[in-house]
């Protein structure tokens, strides 16, 4: 038997063995089926307004601001699937510094972008703004929606 082979045939048994990594799965899938399109929705609205408030600069700074909210995004929903097969503690760790890093990123992003004269910035940052907003109220409806077995032990203490 190859390498490859045995690789392939681990695979679904690790998905069997470990229900958490399959239901973390499950929640990263329904979360990008959720939220694309209200995020999408929200840059061409953002590149309209974007437009009729400052011209050219702020239909292009709505959608550099579009584009680089939802590759934030999306970098999150691919660490949870990245993350999935580990301990859930280190899950909620890698969740949170996900979180910390692509605010850092986005307000790097922001400040870098004040040089362009091409870029609008607030229509960037108000973009980004709206677009994050957008795709986490589309991930926490997401989250409520999807149906995954919890089981809650009792407390002995």
């Amino acid at each position: 038997m190859s390498e490859a082979t045995e690789v392939a045939d681990e695979s679904p048994r690790r998905a069997e063995s470990n229900p958490h990594a399959s239901a973390v799965r499950k929640l990263a899938d329904a979360m990008l089926r959720t939220a694309v399109w209200p995020a999408v929705a929200t840059v061409l609205v953002s590149a309209v307004v974007g437009a009729f408030w400052v011209g050219a600069q702020g239909l292009v700074g709505a959608l550099v601001g579009g584009v680089v909210a939802s590759a934030s995004s999306l970098l999150t929903l691919w660490l949870m699937r990245a993350t999935a097969d580990s301990h859930p503690m280190f899950v909620m760790v890698a969740a949170l510094g996900g979180y910390l890093g692509k605010m850092i990123v986005l307000f790097v992003v922001v400040t870098l972008l004040r040089v362009f004269t091409a870029v609008h910035v607030p229509a960037v940052a108000i973009t980004i703004l709206a677009t994050v907003l957008v795709w986490a109220f589309a991930e926490v409806y997401a989250f409520r929606k999807t149906k995954i077995p919890t089981i809650a032990l009792a407390n002995d203490s």
